[in-house]
Formats: structure tokens, C-alpha cells, sequence
């Protein structure tokens, strides 16, 4: 291949970039005046390449959509403010497209730490309700026990309030083993139902 063959396909590449551009330019001139057909032009030639930028932020197919088509009517609305001298009409789209994107993600990560401070939020306890509350089971359970009979409320009040085993409290009474678990069961099925517990 002669080379000068080379550097004639990348001018002519080069020229037609160039030709390309300007008529993304004119598009987007036009569009500024209104001209839908200059958009929906504009539009087929720009949704794949914003997609493109915007996925490479975003990574979510279905937010890169949504998102390209918030920029593609961005563009719409925003024409006239594109100034060819400043720079091309692809340049002033993908801008857009990068800053959307970005804004999204930023949105993204602000709701984000917003529930988890939402989350993290202790949610106050009134400390006198807890207590009234707390004192009025202590009532109702003093009042079941005094319901029991004197070796069921014996037995129960050694196990459970003072902390001995079966073994110790049958000691301690001088009362079979067998004989101190049925009290304590019976005893327990009482307060059960003293409670209204099921």
C-alpha cells in the first residue's frame, strides 16, 4: 500500500469529521429556531453517543435511558443558548450529558445518606412511661403470686427470685424433688393464667 494513499484517506476522514460537525452545528442552530425535523436529525445522530457517556457514569441501563432522554430534551428546550463560536454542537451535548449524569449520581448518593441518617435516628423513649409500665407488671405479679397457695409461692419465690435450683429449693424445704417441681409447675400454670399469658 503507498502511504500517500494513507494520508489521503485520514485527510479525507479528517474533512468529512469536520463537515460532520458543522452540520451539528447547523442542526442545532436550527433547532434553537424550532425546526422539529432539525431535532429529530440532531437526535438520531446524538442518542447513541449520550447514552454512551452517560452509561460510563451511571452503569444502570435503564437510569442511562432515562436520563439521556432528560438531556435530549434539555438540548430541545435549551438550543439557543449554544454558541457555535464557543465550540461544537457535540461538544455542548455530551457536556450536558456528563453534568446530568453526575447530578444523578449525586442525587443518588445525597438520598442514600439520608435514610441511613434517618435510619441511624434513636427514636426517644419517655422514661416515665417505661417505668409506670414496669411498675404495674411488678403489681400484677406480686398480685398472682399472692393468689397461689403458700408452698407454690414458697417454692416459686426461691427458684425464680432467689435463684436456686430445683435440687436446692427440695433441700431447703425438705420436700421431694418430684414434689417441688409439681408445685413450681402448678404454681406457674397459675400465673400463666393469673397474667393472662398464653
Amino acid at each position: 500500500m503507498d502511504p500517500s494513499d494513507s494520508d489521503a484517506s485520514r485527510f479525507t476522514s479528517a474533512a468529512a469529521d469536520r463537515r460532520g460537525e458543522r452540520d451539528l452545528d447547523d442542526l442545532l442552530v436550527h433547532v434553537a429556531r424550532g425546526d422539529a425535523g432539525a431535532f429529530e436529525s440532531l437526535y438520531d445522530r446524538l442518542v447513541g453517543p449520550v447514552y454512551g457517556v452517560i452509561r460510563r457514569v451511571l452503569r444502570d441501563p435503564s437510569q442511562s435511558e432515562e436520563v439521556a432522554q432528560e438531556v435530549l430534551l434539555e438540548v430541545w428546550r435549551s438550543a439557543a443558548r449554544f454558541d457555535p463560536a464557543v465550540g461544537g454542537a457535540a461538544t455542548w451535548v455530551m457536556t450536558i450529558a456528563h453534568r446530568r449524569a453526575i447530578d444523578r449520581v449525586r442525587s443518588a448518593m445525597a438520598a442514600a445518606g439520608r435514610e441511613q441518617r434517618t435510619a441511624e435516628v434513636p427514636t426517644p423513649h419517655d422514661e416515665v412511661a417505661e417505668a409506670v409500665e414496669a411498675s404495674l407488671d411488678r403489681e400484677r405479679v406480686r398480685r398472682c403470686l399472692d393468689s397461689l397457695t403458700d408452698v407454690q409461692r414458697e417454692s416459686i419465690t426461691l427458684a425464680y427470685y432467689g435463684g436456686y435450683t430445683y435440687r436446692q429449693v427440695s433441700d431447703l424445704l425438705k420436700v421431694t424433688l418430684g414434689a417441688i417441681k409439681t408445685r413450681i409447675r402448678d404454681g406457674l400454670i397459675r400465673m400463666r393464667d393469673c397474667l393472662g399469658v398464653s
